[in-house]
């Protein structure tokens, strides 16, 4: 538990006896074991939450954390800092506060209830800490740092070079983040309350918040330092050091030495190279590139690890050599063989904006003209992938969980309260009629968006509908799906899929179709998720709200405004003419811009249809709804051995979801790290691990991230550079050339002609 000072403890301990903790009852534990050993089953409902510590860490921390994640969102390794950064650098903050805040005591006005307040109530408490997190994280996105939305308007300014208002902007991502309020506040009775309903992830958010909160003395004699002051001193050190990869000597980001001892082999090029290849011995000294796309490895739990390990191994380096190499599929050796460009049949870049009209839509017959669109091997073989993902995930979760789950569900509509939910009876509940407002007040402006600013979304009225249909009916399965297994299917490219059926040719569209469709529903899970982890640590659920609300409107503000003042302040941001050294590639909103080509502009029917190249991908659906089906059948045929239901296949043909945009050097790292500390120091340095392995994934992630700032306005922004072999990228420039016979892309190309 939080150490709240003597006094606080004195008092819990009083009112234990007087029905904190279960109403003079014999104290129910909860039905879930890992429940029972994780969450503490008391309560003190006097520490105070609303307090000025909370409200003012708890806003600086979710405007600098939704301002830095969308700052590197641009960049080539887009670092995104997490919830457990805010978590370990606020403790000493509030620890701060709480030393040096005046205790004085004022009368509150009568307008507001009376009563008595201070800036300094007491001890820094965990419930306290647990609102700013929760503050602080309220406007990540799944896949990345920020509102999904801003990548719309990313795509709209800097890919297709059209205008879209601020105003428009704001309204998209404001109402896409909050509409998924009303479907969390709907389905909150079902996967909240009830005890089997027990949200796993959340446990490590409670562990973590114990933990930082239990007693920092170290034993006599001994060494170790404080968690605060190791939080300091690695921050230090990675503060300072990504000054090196990060201006001084960028070719430390993807150190891909099989290119520079074959400086004259593409093949060798293509299987060295960390960034454009198969990333064969590449590795980097770069904590933003370890860390960029899969979050950090120090808080991904091993097993995962191993999953992904033999995932990544599988695709990239046996499905990707005999697909180029072996069988030259889908023309391979005409296009680089990692890319996440669009190409045309002859090897060059597809000239996006010379298909689209003066009425944003595709120009037909300028599409027949220059003829189909064609993808590199990895970026078709990834879309496959994707596909037997999706169809994998849910038969996996049936044939393996849907007993359980249902299960589970029926018992939690029939079980009695446990001490959790006995607990939190103890606070005001949330008025339903505030999540249905909010609910109707999103869909309004929404459909507002929808009719009269149309000609900027594109969208209309009955696509916002059936989106949030869609996400209506999704929210309530995968809710329970995540809150028993910890597995969330992800419905984007399902959503993209069916509108560019309904309606291609439009690409916005289709974007906002799939944001509205499918990231409401991931907002109403992460939402959930949170009300879970309050749940939890008795957080009035008022006050959860509220923390919530106004966070989500600050962290998508500030999103929107830090993407404006990018794009518009850096020349040719995201754009192919930049020079192979610029930070500012945009790799994810390359690939949000992509998808919008191909499932809204052209269109599936003309890509994976009968008019396209890529149909047979199609059938990636049927391979991976089978493959469980298949696992199962020899788990019921060998009950024994238990290493059958250990074989994942939804997080195995979902390991590389994220190539691209992350790269091979991204995966090398990643794995390379998880290993190193997640098994090898978690086995042989338990207690080390235990006390600073979260403490130094938050100290490496913030060092990052304020040394990166630093360097862009003290440097960047005053164009001042240095130019040497250090930092002109990897040096693997003919990894991205192609190998059929006859290919030559010009006098100015390095690629050789075969």
């Amino acid at each position: 538990m939080a150490e709240v000072g003597t006094a606080e403890r004195g008092q819990a301990a009083g009112k234990e006896e007087e029905g904190i903790v279960g109403d003079g009852e014999e104290e129910e534990s909860s039905p879930v074991e890992q429940v029972r050993l994780t969450v503490p089953s008391t309560d003190d409902p006097s520490l105070p939450v609303w307090t000025f510590r909370m409200w003012s860490i708890g806003l600086l921390s979710c405007a600098l954390m939704s301002f830095l994640n969308q700052f590197f969102v641009y960049r080539t390794e887009p670092l995104v800092v997490t919830q457990i950064t805010v978590q370990v650098a606020s403790l000493p903050v509030g620890h701060f506060m709480a030393r040096v805040l005046p205790r004085t005591r004022h009368r509150a006005p009568k307008l507001l209830g009376g009563g008595e307040w201070s800036l300094n109530p007491g001890p820094f408490n965990m419930k306290e800490h647990v609102l700013i997190s929760i503050f602080a994280n309220a406007g990540f996105a799944f896949g990345g740092g920020s509102a999904y939305a801003v990548g719309i308007i990313d795509i709209i300014r800097a890919f297709y070079h059209r205008h879209i208002s601020f105003f428009t902007a704001w309204l998209l991502v404001i109402t896409t983040q909050v509409l998924g309020y009303g479907w969390a506040g709907l389905m909150r009775k079902y996967v909240v309350e009830p005890a089997h309903m027990w949200w796993p992830s959340t446990l490590v958010q409670v562990s973590l918040f114990r933990a930082l909160h239990e007693k920092d003395e170290a034993s006599k004699g001994s060494r170790q330092i404080s968690r605060s002051k190791f939080f300091l001193v690695a921050l230090a050190c990675s503060f300072a050091w990504y000054a090196v990869p990060g201006y001084l000597f960028p070719a430390l980001t993807s150190i891909s030495w099989v290119c520079w001892v074959f400086s004259k082999s593409v093949t060798a090029q293509q299987l060295g190279s960390g960034m454009k290849g198969l990333g064969l011995g590449a590795f980097t000294l770069d904590w933003s590139t370890v860390s960029s796309f899969l979050f950090s490895p120090l808080i991904s739990p091993f097993f995962a690890t191993v999953n992904i390990f033999f995932g990544y191994v599988f695709f990239v380096y046996l499905i990707m050599p005999i697909a180029y190499w072996g069988f030259n599929l889908y023309n391979a050796k005409t296009f680089p063989i990692f890319s996440s460009h669009l190409f045309m049949s002859n090897g060059t870049k597809y000239d996006i904006p010379s298909i689209v009209n003066s009425q944003f839509e595709l120009d037909k017959d300028a599409y027949n003209q220059r003829g189909r669109v064609n993808l590199s091997i990895f970026f078709a073989l990834s879309y496959g992938f994707s596909f037997a993902t999706i169809a994998a995930t849910i038969t996996h979760v049936g044939l393996f969980y849907g007993k359980e789950i249902y299960r589970r569900f029926k018992a939690s509509q029939k079980e009695k309260p446990d001490i959790h939910t006995k607990l939190m009876e103890k606070y005001d509940d949330i008025p339903a009629w505030w999540f249905y407002s909010l609910m109707a007040l999103s869909v309004v402006v929404s459909l507002l968006l929808c009719t009269v600013l149309k000609r900027e979304v594109q969208l209309p009225w009955w696509g916002l509908i059936f989106a949030c249909g869609m996400a209506f009916i999704f929210t309530l399965p995968i809710s329970i799906i995540t809150a028993t297994t910890n597995q969330t299917p992800g419905l984007n490219v399902i959503t993209e899929y069916a509108m560019g059926l309904i309606m291609p040719g439009y690409p916005i569209a289709n974007v906002c179709f799939k944001v509205y469709g499918y990231m409401s529903m991931s907002q109403a899970v992460a939402f959930l998720s949170d009300f879970k982890l309050g749940h939890y640590m008795k957080i009035p659920p008022k006050s959860m709200f509220l923390v919530q609300f106004i966070g989500t409107i600050v962290a998508g503000t500030v999103n929107l405004g830090t993407a404006w003042w990018l794009l518009g302040s850096i020349k040719d941001i995201c754009s192919d003419s930049l020079p192979p050294e610029s930070p500012w590639t945009c790799p994810s909103d390359r690939v949000f811009f992509d998808a919008s080509v191909i499932w809204g502009l052209v269109g599936p029917r003309r890509i994976f249809g009968s008019a396209g190249n890529y149909g047979a991908l199609n059938w990636f659906f049927l391979i991976g709804a089978a493959g469980p089906v298949i696992v199962y059948a020899l788990h019921r045929m060998y009950p024994n051995q238990r290493w059958i239901p250990l074989i994942n296949l939804p997080v195995l043909l979902g390991a590389t979801a994220s190539m691209p945009p992350a790269t091979a050097v991204n995966y090398n790292s990643w794995l390379l790290i998880g290993t190193i500390f997640n098994f090898f120091v978690f086995r042989y340095q338990k207690k080390w691990w235990t006390r600073y392995n979260y403490i130094l994934s938050a100290a490496l992630d913030a060092g990052v991230a304020f040394m990166g700032v630093v360097l862009y306005f003290s440097l960047t922004m005053e164009n001042k550079t240095i130019d040497w072999w250090g930092t002109a990228g990897e040096h693997c420039p003919l990894a991205s050339c192609p190998t059929a016979k006859g290919m030559d892309l010009g006098p100015d190309s390095v690629c050789p002609v075969f």
